[in-house]
């Protein structure tokens, strides 16, 4: 967190004193307080989080399919035919 942001929310949380040690013991390897450790390690907890949620990973062989389904598409079925039929309808038309 950059020096010239402004803190303004209290964040609250209970802890065991044995995970207290561990954090502590962290924070004090990084030359850091205890209050800015925890508050980084949260956001970035959180930032991964998010990324892994947004990201989409696929093994090779997935990703294999999925371009060969992109560059060779199936033909549509009635099922298909029937939804677009519909968006043209209620969308497009609209």
């Amino acid at each position: 967190m950059p020096p010239s942001t402004t803190r303004t929310t209290r964040l609250e949380a209970r802890i065991s004193p044995e995970a207290l040690a561990v954090v502590r013991r962290a924070a004090e390897l990084q030359g850091r307080s205890l209050s800015d450790f925890v508050v980084s390690a949260a956001q970035e907890a959180a930032q991964r989080t998010i990324e892994d949620a947004q990201v989409l990973r696929l093994a090779v062989e997935d990703q294999q399919a999925l371009a060969a389904s992109i560059l060779n598409p199936p033909e549509p079925n009635d099922a298909l035919r029937r939804a677009a039929a519909a968006h043209r309808r209620l969308i497009i038309s609209a």
